[in-house]
């Protein structure tokens, strides 16, 4: 027999080969793969021609293998079993025993955190979770795999080889301590006398709205600013700052910081929020499963946090009203 060229092999025709010695029927065959009987046939001829032997022939009504195919059949079954190990899903994360560790890179939303950390411990107990927050670059740091999950707000163009989760939009909400005195008058004056604290989320993102100008109506005057959210709730408990954050940062520690939440007396309009991660990284089984879990969770507390702060729970700003000085 002339050697084989194997450019010019069909590794199909040796899944045909491998059922047809199984069955000893084109018709059983035929079946079992989702093919005619004249493909399957057809299969069997172009097989017989490549290694120049019948391969399999008819006696007596039946397929009846060759003593070269009853000899190659040893070789063929492991070599197909090779092929579709290596072509699988990878299935290789087990959260029971992985000790992985995954970064994740956000806002300080503790609500979300601790949930997640919940879930993580019960699932796996040996994985452990590095929160970062959503520095510039962290576009860079996914697509260099140092990042395995990042959540920003902001319509940045994503760099090519990331891949995104739209989240439903947010709800502006302006929080400060419950005795604060731009609560005994709420509207645009108060909004406009009184300092405001900002999160710098990122170096192009330093706001989570636009910036107004000194001499717009609803320009709102900044005298602080944080590189991170947490802490935010026990500041305000302390100072005479505002802070307009979307509803899930703060929802759950109003009661515990003694915080009132009130509806901005401007109009700010949407934010596009997004979960993202690189896209080598999309069909990771270890990247799925923590990804699920982290924006499962993020998108029933951001459904929750709407529905807490919302109509009888917003202090309502009143027009024309000129709030009292500053203690």
């Amino acid at each position: 027999m002339n050697e084989i060229d194997l450019h010019h092999v069909d590794l199909n025709l040796l899944v045909v080969f491998e059922v047809l010695m199984e069955t000893r029927s084109v018709t059983a065959t035929a079946d079992r793969i989702g093919r005619t009987q004249s493909a399957v046939s057809h299969s069997l001829a172009r097989l017989r021609e490549q290694l120049g032997d019948p391969l399999l022939v008819r006696v007596g009504g039946k397929m009846q293998p060759s003593p070269f195919a009853e000899l190659i059949v040893e070789d063929v079954r492991p070599i197909l079993r090779s092929i579709r190990r290596v072509i699988a899903p990878r299935t290789l994360f087990d959260p029971a025993t992985s000790d992985r560790v995954f970064r994740i890179a956000m806002p300080t939303l503790t609500k979300v955190i601790a949930e997640v950390s919940v879930r993580v411990e019960a699932e796996a107990p040996n994985v452990k979770i590095e929160w970062l927050p959503a520095h510039h670059d962290v576009y860079a740091a996914l697509s260099e795999g140092l990042i395995d999950l990042a959540h920003l707000g902001g319509e940045p163009r994503l760099p090519d080889g990331i891949e995104e989760q739209v989240m439903d939009p947010f709800s502006w909400v302006t929080f400060a301590r419950r005795d604060h005195p731009a609560c005994e008058a709420w509207g645009i004056d108060a909004w406009r006398k009184y300092p405001h604290l900002m999160v710098n989320v990122t170096r192009s993102m330093q706001n989570p709205f636009p910036v107004t100008s000194q001499g717009d109506a609803s320009a709102r005057r900044v005298s602080a600013m944080i590189g991170d959210s947490a802490g935010v709730a026990s500041l305000l408990e302390k100072s005479d700052f505002l802070a307009t954050f979307p509803a899930i940062l703060l929802a759950w520690d109003m009661e515990v910081f003694g915080l009132r939440a009130m509806r901005p007396p401007v109009d700010l309009g949407p934010v596009l929020v997004r979960f993202f991660w690189s896209s080598r990284l999309a069909n990771d089984a270890g990247s799925i499963w923590i990804r699920s879990i982290v924006i499962e969770t993020y998108r029933r507390l951001h459904a929750e946090a709407e529905r807490k702060l919302s109509g009888d729970a917003l202090l309502q700003p009143s027009p024309n009203v000129q709030p009292p000085n500053l203690r």
